[in-house]
Formats: structure tokens, C-alpha cells, sequence
């Protein structure tokens, strides 16, 4: 698709970004059916196509207006297109930037801009999130039926549960205290706990720090770890987001030269997030050679477990219960991620039941869920549909968010993948 960049955009940096961006398009209606909102709303401007097609106006100077951001906030760059474009159109780039100048060129009511700061606020620190979270409980048969279900105490049954055990997030101490002895792994990995994760589902970590200590491998913690970044990258808050990119890579950078092998996450949207690191900070001349280095060594979770390593510990196949396993959009269409986790899945004993259209999105990216509850809602239903068909006794995913958003409603438990394969070793 052919643009010319003007106004402000015209011979700069962005603009030539752009207009390379959109140029790969071929409008050849590929990505439709792959489309979430384009499944349920059936809008041309509500595809990637039509989308795109908004941003070319936004980049031209042409036409635009509150019709304009109501269509690109209805995205839930879920990147499932990508994965089913043809010309390697990068459509999560695209959207992101329509985002950005859609808010600079047209705004956002005060309301809507109050609401987005204090989002990317709340739950982008974790002191301040687990606060909120703690007096949401003690609150909890006061909330209305929506919040309610989001603060329900979850006790999954029927599935085999971790041991409970105690560990350390303090940079001097890099070893989880388990009952495997106190020598410590030969290798090391960096570990970013999160923002959200330790207070919604603080078993997560504990049960990765466990795995990870049979494989003789010792987490490290970045000092003044801040969020990744990606909620308010996608809110359009794009110098903030930078901001926490940087701090986050002047941390991971001091680590890895004192030997760590790479920048570890358990949630697939923020390893996402800071594998993109590199790209996001080339422009920087005091951060672009750290930022690409830490963006080459983020590594998913699934990434550094290999199968055979489940196998030695004498697991039997088709031992466990029966799992419905839910890939999240960010590590399938974002990271490319497909086929390792169920690998690790089957090697630690469990069935895998067929999951129909795996590739449709959950509905809970990021702050979607709150932002556009009808659409979210609407895809959860179809997203749980799908993964019940094979009457599994848990469903699996990779993503705090897509765990907690999906169990809001599911009749089974959801955990994430590590939790089970902690528990059955």
C-alpha cells in the first residue's frame, strides 16, 4: 500500500518508518478470518485491513475523528494476522503507531486519558498493584458481580498440586529455598517476576524457581525491576513505556555481564515485550547496544526447559490428567512459540486433548478486558467453548492475564503450564 507521509510526519524518521510499515500491505483480505472483532463485529474498519487503511489516513493527513480511535482501540493486537499474512505485513507496529498519532492528532476526552494513567499507574508497579488487590479483598462482598469474579479465591481441583515452599525476589540471595540442598546451580538466569503475576498468582514464580532448581539452574533478580512496558506501549503512553524499557535494560545488561545466560519470563506478553527492546530503543545511542543485547537474550520460560530434561526424572507418559492447553496470542503470533510447551506437557505425563481454532485470541489482552468488556467477554465465551469440547480437567496457559481472565468463568481450573509440570515432578 502505497503512502506519502505528511505534515509532521514528513521527512522524518516516523514517517519514512510508515510508510515502509504499510507499504507491505497488498489489501489481499487474508487476514479477515483470522480477525477477533472482525469474527464478532463483521466491520471492514474493524480488521486489520480497514485498520490499516485508517492509519494510511492518519500518516497522509487525511480524515480522522473519534470513528477513527474507536476502531483502533477495538484491536486487541493479538497479531493473529501476522500470522496469517502472506506478505509478512507487521501489523502489531502498524496499529501501534495509529495509536500514537491518533492521540496526538486527535485526542482523547479527559475522562479516557484519566483512566489510561491511571491504569498503566496501578498496574504497572507492583508495590501499588498488590496494595489495591489486598484492599479489594478485604472489600470483596461489597464490589459489584464483575469485580467480584475478578477477585474470586481460586482452589483447583482434580489436578495434582505443587508443595508449597518459600523463596527469595532479593538480588544478594539468587537461590529459591526448596528441599533440594543449597548448592547452587551451575547455570544462572535472570528472572523478571512481573507486575501483576506475584500478587494475582504468586505461585507462578515459586513453582518455576523449583523447576528450575532440579535442572541445577539458580535464578538472579534484576535490582528495581520495573514493568516491561507493554501496557503502556499499547495505551498509546509511548514515552513511559520507553522509560521503563530503559530501566529494566540497565539492569538485565549489569547481570548479564556478570555472566547471567539470559533474561528469563513466565508471561508470555512481557517476554514478548522485551524481545522487542532491541527495535524499540535503536534510536538511543546510550541504551541501543544494551537494549538489543538483553533483547537477544530474553528467552521464554519454555525456551530453556527441553523435554528430555522432564524425561530423566522418570515421569510416565499419559499419567496425569487430562489438559486443554491455551497458547496465548503473544506466544504464538507475537514470539512465534508453537509446539514447545505442549512438548514439555506430554514429557511430564499429561494427555493433551485437541483444542479447535487455537489460534483465536481469549479476549483479556492486557487492559482489553476493562477497556472493551462486551468484545472481551463475548471472545472469552468462544475461546472456553473451544477448549471444553475435549472435557479436559484443566486448562493451561502461559500468560497471568489469559489465566486470570479465563478463570473467571471457566468450569475448570487454569494454571499455568509450569505450575503443572512442577507439580508432577
Amino acid at each position: 500500500m502505497y503512502s506519502r507521509p505528511s505534515g509532521a510526519l514528513e521527512n522524518t524518521a516516523r514517517g519514512r518508518e510508515a510508510q515502509q510499515l504499510l507499504r507491505a500491505c497488498v489489501h489481499c483480505g487474508f487476514c479477515l478470518p483470522a480477525c477477533p472483532t472482525y469474527r464478532i463485529e463483521g466491520n471492514e474498519l474493524d480488521s486489520p485491513r480497514g485498520r490499516i487503511y485508517l492509519v494510511k489516513q492518519l500518516v497522509e493527513g487525511g480524515p480522522a475523528g473519534p470513528e477513527t480511535l474507536t476502531h483502533l482501540d477495538r484491536c486487541l493486537t493479538c497479531r493473529a494476522c501476522e500470522t496469517a499474512c502472506p506478505s509478512g505485513v507487521q501489523y502489531g507496529r502498524i496499529v501501534d503507531l495509529g495509536r500514537e498519532l491518533a492521540a496526538e492528532r486527535i485526542g482523547r476526552p479527559l475522562g479516557q486519558r484519566a483512566v489510561r494513567v491511571a491504569m498503566t499507574e496501578a498496574l504497572g508497579r507492583r508495590r501499588v498493584f498488590e496494595a489495591l488487590l489486598r484492599i479489594g479483598g478485604w472489600l470483596r462482598p461489597l464490589l459489584p458481580d464483575a469485580l467480584r469474579a475478578r477477585l474470586a479465591p481460586t482452589a483447583p481441583v482434580g489436578v495434582p498440586q505443587s508443595p508449597r515452599s518459600t523463596w527469595t525476589s532479593t538480588p544478594a540471595s539468587t537461590r529459591p529455598q526448596t528441599t533440594s540442598g543449597d548448592a547452587r546451580g551451575t547455570r544462572r538466569v535472570i528472572l523478571l517476576e512481573g507486575c501483576v503475576q506475584p500478587g494475582l498468582a504468586p505461585e507462578i514464580n515459586a513453582a518455576t524457581a523449583r523447576v528450575l532448581d532440579r535442572l541445577g539452574i539458580s535464578i538472579v533478580h534484576a535490582r528495581e525491576e520495573a514493568c516491561c512496558g507493554a501496557l503502556s506501549h499499547h495505551l498509546g503512553r509511548t514515552g513511559h513505556a520507553l522509560a521503563q524499557a530503559r530501566r529494566n535494560v540497565e539492569a538485565c545488561a549489569e547481570l548479564l555481564d556478570a555472566g547471567a545466560e539470559c533474561v528469563l519470563s513466565t508471561a508470555s506478553a512481557c517476554g514478548l515485550m522485551v524481545k522487542d527492546y532491541g527495535r524499540l530503543l535503536a534510536g538511543d545511542p546510550s541504551f541501543a547496544e544494551r537494549a538489543r543485547r538483553v533483547s537477544e537474550a530474553a528467552r521464554d520460560l519454555s525456551e530453556v526447559i527441553e523435554p528430555a530434561d522432564l524425561e530423566r526424572g522418570g515421569l510416565v507418559r499419559d499419567a496425569g490428567p487430562a489438559i486443554a492447553w491455551q497458547s496465548p496470542c503473544t506466544l504464538q503470533h507475537g514470539q512465534r512459540n508453537v509446539g514447545r510447551v505442549e512438548a514439555l506437557l506430554v514429557a511430564a505425563g499429561y494427555h493433551l486433548v485437541p483444542v479447535s481454532d487455537a489460534g483465536l485470541c481469549c479476549g483479556s489482552a492486557g487492559t482489553y478486558s476493562i477497556l472493551q468488556p462486551r468484545l472481551s467477554r463475548e471472545l472469552r465465551k468462544r475461546k472456553l467453548e473451544s477448549l471444553m469440547a475435549g472435557r479436559p480437567e484443566v486448562i493451561a496457559t502461559a500468560n497471568v492475564g489469559c489465566l486470570t481472565h479465563l478463570r473467571e468463568t471457566s468450569p475448570v481450573p487454569v494454571r499455568h503450564w509450569i505450575e503443572l509440570v512442577d507439580a508432577m515432578l
